[in-house]
């Protein structure tokens, strides 16, 4: 080993271009993972857009389609959408079908997916509650995955904005990473 190679600090932080990073964080709401490819940063946005994509499509599966709506009326809020909304453009599919239905009173294109349910009553058994009866668990199940995948693209969103948090170097040198003894090897 050279003196030139031993100078180099391993741990030191690594210079990311983040490009634009306005548009880094648009092009990561509208698909996991696309302002990480934008940044030119292929592993991250590779991987993130795999994870999030197929937890959000897997969870939409579970609930056949049933699980992403956009509903804001008097008589029924579905609050989990703001988090599914966070995926971006996959969910953009139930404001579409919201519109859908306040406009024309039919799905859009004949689609039922990520269509509102027609009625809603705390009285009485209704459409919704016939998805949680046919559905059994997965209907939670399925709103739960399509939620995380939402939420964790918001930390992405601003991974592909703000960039890779480093701790400070004099925070970093007060607490050196331990070094294992050879005393504490358990197989002796």
């Amino acid at each position: 080993m050279d003196s030139s190679s031993s100078a180099i600090d391993r741990h030191a932080p690594v210079e990311v271009n983040l490009r634009n990073p306005y548009f880094a964080a648009l092009l990561g709401w509208l698909w996991p993972g696309a302002g990480h490819l934008y940044q030119r940063r292929y592993g991250k946005g590779i991987l993130f857009m795999a994870c999030i994509v197929s937890t959000y499509f897997f969870g939409l599966a579970l609930g056949e389609g049933r699980v992403v709506y956009a509903s804001y009326n008097a008589s029924h809020k579905r609050y989990p959408f703001i988090c599914q909304l966070g995926v971006g453009l996959p969910s953009l599919g139930a404001v579409a079908q919201a519109v859908s239905k306040e406009q024309y009173q039919k799905p859009l294109l004949g689609i039922t997916w990520m269509y509102p349910p027609n009625t809603i009553s705390e009285e009485q058994h209704d459409e919704l509650s016939n998805w949680h009866h046919d559905l059994h668990g997965y209907f939670e199940m399925g709103t739960l995955y399509t939620m995380i995948a939402g939420l964790l693209n918001i930390l992405v969103i601003y991974d592909a904005f703000a960039g890779p948090v480093f701790p400070e170097p004099h925070l970093r040198d007060k607490h050196p990473t331990p070094v294992p003894d050879a005393s504490d090897d358990p197989a002796k």
